[in-house]
């Protein structure tokens, strides 16, 4: 199987992101459960990748580094925290589920979706300075969509809410380990993002960045100030009921690692030259509309395209059988459909990642070929 369908989870990892996890299994307990070596040894690598997720992602003080089971969960947390009842939420109309469901969830939120057309980022901005100048309480974005890889104006969009006084939350969840996530830059009130995309660690694993007070989602042990019945009021464990997954946040800590042995931009820009090389190749065959950026420019390594008169996920299971792993449908952003006008639809997703090579490009786009020319 050649995977290309690395916007919902990276399959192939670094083979210390294994070695990791198979440690963790066997040596280590819960972090904060006691003082024996299991423990210690747990704690250390607790306080490893908080540490490393801080230095890569800008956070002043690692506590502000919380362990999540993956973007939604820390989307959720924000999300509670910032939005109440009768709240005015400004959003991108290229959100994913995880935060309009959430929002759908709260009693009488008046919402505001920027639908800007795709890859107009000072469009974006532009709408953002009248939904602001409206009144808003909250600016929900995300950094890039999932479904066409289009790069959102986040450090404007940051600026003005700044200067607006509106605290701003980010959705790093395909930007994470791809492009650079900085809160020390973007001094948004919470950034979110999962482990098993662009950080290359486990599914079950993600990171919810703290610059806001905020209200726990989860109740319960935490391993401090146990005689209390209220939650902890300091960070990390304010968040972090329960016991931790030790394995994850072990293989966790060797993604962050690769990450930062390679660098975002050389990551950035392998998958840019294989999405553009996919684009060269298929660009003129008859049947397929691709949604892409002249340059790359406001885009990521990140393919959207339909195929003229056949249903995407009937494509996408055709490509499956051949061998070929995409994403098919409106994974799960129909906002972001309505948006492009692919809402009927949907698309098929070509989404790459570091260990994908230009020869697996050409299969691809050959193999697509030769099964269009079948149906």
């Amino acid at each position: 199987m050649i995977y290309f369908d690395s916007g919902a989870t990276t399959l192939e990892k670094p083979a210390t992101v294994r070695w990791a996890m198979a440690r963790a299994v066997n040596t280590m307990s819960s972090p904060g459960r006691g003082s024996h070596q299991a423990t210690r040894l747990a704690e250390e690598t607790d306080y490893a990748c908080r540490t490393a997720a801080a230095r890569l992602f800008g956070v002043e003080d690692e506590s502000n580094v919380i362990f999540t089971s993956n973007a939604t969960h820390g989307l959720n947390i924000a999300i509670h925290t910032l939005v109440q009842p009768g709240s005015r939420v400004v959003i991108s109309g290229y959100e994913h589920n995880a935060v309009t469901r959430p929002l759908h969830a709260i009693p009488n939120v008046t919402l505001t979706v920027l639908d800007t057309p795709l890859f107009q980022p000072e469009r974006m901005v532009e709408e953002l300075k009248e939904a602001l100048g409206h009144g808003a309480d909250v600016v929900i974005c995300n950094h890039v969509s999932n479904v066409f890889g289009c790069i959102q104006p986040v450090e404007e969009m940051a600026v003005l809410c700044r200067n607006a006084g509106v605290p701003f939350l980010l959705d790093a969840s395909q930007s994470a380990g791809i492009l650079p996530v900085r809160m020390d830059v973007l001094q948004a009130a919470f950034i979110a993002m999962p482990g098993h995309k662009g950080l290359y660690g486990p599914q079950g694993t993600g990171l919810l960045l703290c610059n806001h007070e905020v209200l726990p989602l989860l109740y319960g042990g935490t391993g401090s100030l146990s005689k209390l019945q209220t939650m902890p009021d300091m960070l990390p464990d304010r968040l972090e009921s329960g016991t931790h997954n030790m394995p994850g946040i072990a293989g966790l800590l060797e993604g962050i690692r690769y990450v930062q042995r390679t660098g975002v931009e050389k990551i950035a820009a392998h998958e840019r030259r294989l999405t553009a090389q996919a684009v060269e190749l298929l660009r003129n065959t008859e049947g397929i509309r691709l949604f892409w950026c002249d340059g790359f420019r406001h885009q990521t390594g990140v393919l959207s395209f339909i195929v003229e008169g056949i249903d995407c996920e009937e494509m996408g299971e055709a490509m499956a059988s051949r061998g070929i792993a995409l994403r098919a449908g409106l994974h799960c952003a129909p906002l972001a459909h309505r948006t492009v006008g692919t809402l009927k639809t949907g698309t098929i997703r070509f989404s790459p990642s570091a260990f994908n090579t230009p020869a697996q490009v050409m299969q691809f786009a050959q193999i697509l070929q030769s099964t269009l020319c079948k149906m």
